[in-house]
């Protein structure tokens, strides 16, 4: 089950429920695939509404690898969502809200400075 507090989300991908998350290091990936942009830059990019079927297929296949599965982008490719093309996009910008949701908690202590 997903943990919100961590930026994962449960997405259903071939009729079964999966997890995906950003980790830094699936960031660092998305940073690469997107030509060596960084963290900003990419999500202005995915919230500019203009998303090409590649970049979701990065996006979730680094989502899922986050989350520890091993699947190459190839498989992201042929994987089916209830809703078709929507039903992809649902998913990068339910996960994109997940990474990079404003903080709730701005406590002293509770994360980075």
């Amino acid at each position: 089950m997903a943990n919100a507090h961590r930026g994962e989300i449960t997405a259903i991908l071939d009729g079964r429920p999966r997890t995906l998350v950003l980790t830094l290091g699936a960031l660092a990936e998305l940073e690469q695939a997107f030509g060596g942009t960084d963290i900003l830059a990419i999500a202005e990019k995915l919230t500019s509404g203009r998303l090409a079927a590649r970049d979701c297929i990065r996006i979730i296949g680094a989502g899922l690898r986050g989350a520890g599965e091993d699947v190459p982008d190839d498989a992201v490719a042929a994987m089916r969502v209830e809703g078709g093309v929507p039903g992809y996009v649902r998913i990068v910008a339910d996960l994109m809200a997940a990474t990079f949701r404003p903080l709730t908690d701005a406590s002293p202590g509770s994360g980075p400075a």
